[in-house]
């Protein structure tokens, strides 16, 4: 018999991807799986899953979904062998290319009731409502499954172990009271003890307030979501929670973000050859329509989502110092985001035409080879419940210059002052980091960064440190299976224990009892 864990989520690669939780999700699920765990996946039937998945087969489907009608569909995710299911209701199936906001960037009325639905069949699920195998553990990502922890508690689903992670707490889901009725929550449940949120529902509360065990995603992020600055007015909640907050951190699918195999670039390199990155940054300037194509013009890329949090207003008004400053400076943009942020950058591209070029949208080709032909990593950001972008980059040598919060001081190790640099880097130097949020703060790390690669020696030093991290899937695995077996019933832990490394079994059997 194995332990079964269902992940609960909004998307998952390459089904429907809007940020880093479907790159999460999916690398997560193939690691569990690869240790031995049934992992499944549960995401919403939007017209894209439901195209990107293929075939699949119906499920049977007994429960009343607060939205009205809906059927299961089970496939596996392309390339792997997790199982995904998809919920599909006539809701869901009207989303478009972003499944939380319309085209005008504003979030979608219904959306309390569309992911109350994922909650309630995730439940069902759990129930044995449905001809999918109950799981010993559902594991709820975000606000958007944040309702399964109460729902299971509300229907004495004592069996099945709840978890729930926050991948970023500024999301939180928080609707009017009139819908509480119709999504399933009982007037006993409406107060400050229950998912009561200055005078709303929230859905992340809820999540936060009764999971067996609640996770964030870097080891920092959780101190730094404790307080009245990053907690986003949850810090009380979450300070109840306390003994049972874990720090699991993110980790990138090392098969898929690798330079030395990645058929996205160019050019395949590692650190002992890196040739192939020149090519690669041909390549890219070449994408964006940078001019002239010129291995020794240092290349600054921005790949995130184009946002407040990412800091896009500080960077759109740095940016035109940073290029006057640095004259053979070249610069790419990629992502979406806020409409106002979107016609900044464009501007700015079109005023620098040559020397900056900007794709609105996300795709995977641009994305890596972003990453591969970029010097620098431009990722400043007033809150990083972890960082992905910036492990992708240092995977290919791109040294990333970020903000000290969050994740990122976990994963970058800063090169210090620029004073210093005559000294020599520190010796695991991974990348800059800075304090600060205005546009002088921005300018100074990038010239900073500057220094260093105006010193070879250096800069090939911290590429190799950044090329070499720490980042695969195992660590953060076993951390989670550790997680499920606490919350798991004792009749079923050991079947997590079990496929743990010999050396921590005995370990973690006692740390359950």
């Amino acid at each position: 018999m194995q332990a079964r864990v269902l992940l609960v989520s909004s998307e998952a690669v390459p089904l429907v991807k809007t940020g880093g939780l479907a790159d999460v999700i999916t690398a997560l699920a193939i690691s569990l799986r690869n240790a031995g765990v049934d992992a499944s996946v549960l995401i919403p039937g939007y017209p894209e899953a439901m195209k990107n998945l293929g075939e699949v087969q119906p499920v049977q489907f007994d429960a009343v979904l607060p939205g009205g009608p809906g059927r299961l569909l089970r496939g596996t995710i392309p390339g792997t062998d997790v199982p995904a299911i998809l919920l599909d209701t006539a809701r869901f199936r009207r989303r478009d290319a972003n499944p939380y906001v319309d085209q005008s960037g504003v979030e979608f009325d219904d959306n309390a009731v569309c992911f109350a639905d994922l909650s309630h069949a995730a439940v069902a699920i759990c129930a044995g409502q449905t001809g999918l195998e109950v799981p010993h553990v559902v594991h709820a990502n975000d606000w958007h499954a944040a309702l399964i922890p109460l729902l299971l508690k509300l229907r004495g689903l004592d069996h099945v172990g709840s978890m729930l992670t926050i991948h970023n707490l500024a999301f939180q889901g928080n609707y009017d009271m009139s819908v509480a009725e119709q999504i399933g929550i009982p007037p006993h449940m409406l107060t400050e003890d229950g998912v009561e949120y200055w005078g709303k529902i929230s859905f992340l509360k809820a999540g936060i307030r009764f999971a067996d065990c609640v996770s964030t995603v870097s080891k920092n992020y959780a101190q730094e979501i404790l307080t009245s600055r990053f907690g986003y007015g949850m810090e009380g909640v979450l300070n109840f929670r306390k003994a049972d907050l874990r720090a699991i951190p993110n980790a990138i699918d090392d098969a898929l973000w690798n330079p030395r195999a990645d058929q996205l670039i160019a050019a395949h390199f590692d650190s002992d050859n890196m040739k192939g990155k020149n090519v690669c940054k041909r390549d890219l300037q070449t994408l964006f329509g940078l001019l002239p194509a010129d291995p020794f013009a240092p290349v600054l890329g921005i790949g995130s989502r184009i946002s407040h949090q990412k800091m896009a207003d500080v960077v759109i008004e740095a940016l035109p110092a940073i290029l006057e400053r640095h004259q053979r400076l070249q610069v790419v943009v990629l992502g979406c985001g806020d409409r106002q942020y979107e016609e900044g950058f464009l501007q700015l591209a079109e005023r620098y035409s040559g020397r900056m070029g900007v794709h609105i949208g996300y795709d995977e080709r641009r994305a890596h080879a972003l990453h591969a032909g970029s010097d620098m990593l431009l990722h400043g950001t007033r809150f990083e419940p972890f960082g992905l972008t910036p492990i992708y980059a240092m995977r290919y040598g791109t040294i990333p210059i970020g903000s000290r919060v969050g994740g990122l001081v976990d994963t970058i190790n800063d090169a210090g002052p620029a004073d210093q640099l005559p000294q020599g880097l520190p010796t695991a130097a991974t990348g800059v980091l800075f304090d600060g949020e205005s546009a002088q703060d921005m300018q100074d790390a990038v010239a900073r960064a500057f220094t260093i690669y105006g010193s070879s020696a250096c800069w090939q030093a911290m590429q190799r440190n950044a090329m070499n991290i720490d980042c695969d899937w195992s660590g953060p695995t076993r951390s989670y299976m550790d997680a499920y077996m606490q919350v798991a019933e004792n009749t079923v832990r050991h079947l997590f224990a079990a496929r743990q490394p010999e050396s921590e079994q005995k370990v973690a059997v006692a740390a359950a009892a």
